[in-house]
């Protein structure tokens, strides 16, 4: 961390009796880009070794190309953003931070078209831009929740410390534990980036649809999305307006039912561990 940084830091612990933490954290960040990139680079490592990833070129290909070309329709830091599919039959779909983004098969497997699927990575690929891992990590750090990262933000950067902070992500499953504010958020920005990147925005509130059809028939699919998710009925009314307003993009593609009928024809999806 830089100097300035630790000076900030020190001036937001120190005003914690006189504002609520949502209040400083809302001021500034203890996490910089590069601390991010680190941590995301570690983490993403560490999951590697645990998640089943889906190794089928094809499919790998296709997911990369829909996150490259949200990317492009997206602000904020150039971050290393990469797209990998875990081989779960779970819906979820999850973001770390600095770029790395992971959906489950289980996602291509329930949607019936391409901007459904492009509106599920495009709520991840905000969730990076707005760096709201940043945020997170920082409440954390000020309301001394993650006391075992501290050292990894003050002391250098990079190696043995990104390392100690991916591990208490992984601990902590702090990663997933986005509020509902930045939820929100990332509704409304993918929403944005989604359309921007040339998707029809139905597709984002037609998975939600999905998510809770899915709820009702089959709710052991949608139990990991749903700890780690606001539920999506309000999503779905705070969008459903914003959708009305703007028509047009695709829907579908050719290539979008080839990849269905690939991970039809391959083994079954596994379950997600127990926890």
């Amino acid at each position: 961390m830089k100097p300035l940084s630790l000076c900030v830091a020190a001036l937001c612990v120190s005003a914690i009796g006189c504002q609520s933490v949502e209040q400083s954290v809302a001021q500034f960040s203890l996490v910089s880009v590069e601390d991010e990139i680190d941590i995301g680079r570690e983490t993403n490592a560490q999951i590697r070794k645990e998640v089943p990833e889906l190794k089928d070129a094809e499919t790998t290909a296709y997911i990369a190309a829909i996150g490259e070309r949200l990317v492009r329709a997206a602000s904020g830091p150039k971050y290393p953003y990469s797209f990998s599919v875990a081989n779960y039959k779970e819906i979820n779909a999850f973001a770390l931070p600095g770029g790395p983004i992971w959906v489950h098969r289980g996602v291509l497997q329930v949607a019936t078209n391409e901007s459904q699927v492009a509106g599920v990575l495009a709520h991840e690929v905000a969730h990076i831009a707005e760096r709201h891992a940043a945020g997170q990590l920082t409440k954390g750090i000020v309301a001394n929740l993650g006391l075992g990262l501290l050292g990894a933000f003050l002391g250098n950067s990079g190696g043995a410390d990104a390392a100690q902070a991916a591990a208490g992500l992984l601990t902590n499953g702090m990663f997933l534990k986005f509020s509902r504010d930045d939820e929100r958020e990332a509704d409304r920005v993918g929403l944005q980036i989604l359309r921007n990147a040339g998707w029809d925005g139905r597709g984002m509130v037609e998975l939600f649809e999905i998510l809770q059809r899915e709820s009702q028939s089959n709710p052991s699919s949608v139990e990991i999305f749903f700890s780690s998710h606001p539920a999506p009925q309000d999503r779905i009314e705070n969008l459903r307006s914003d959708v009305a307003e703007v028509h047009g993009g695709t829907r579908d593609t050719g290539r979008f039912q080839s990849i269905k009928a690939r991970l039809h024809k391959m083994p079954p999806a596994r379950a997600m561990p127990q926890q």
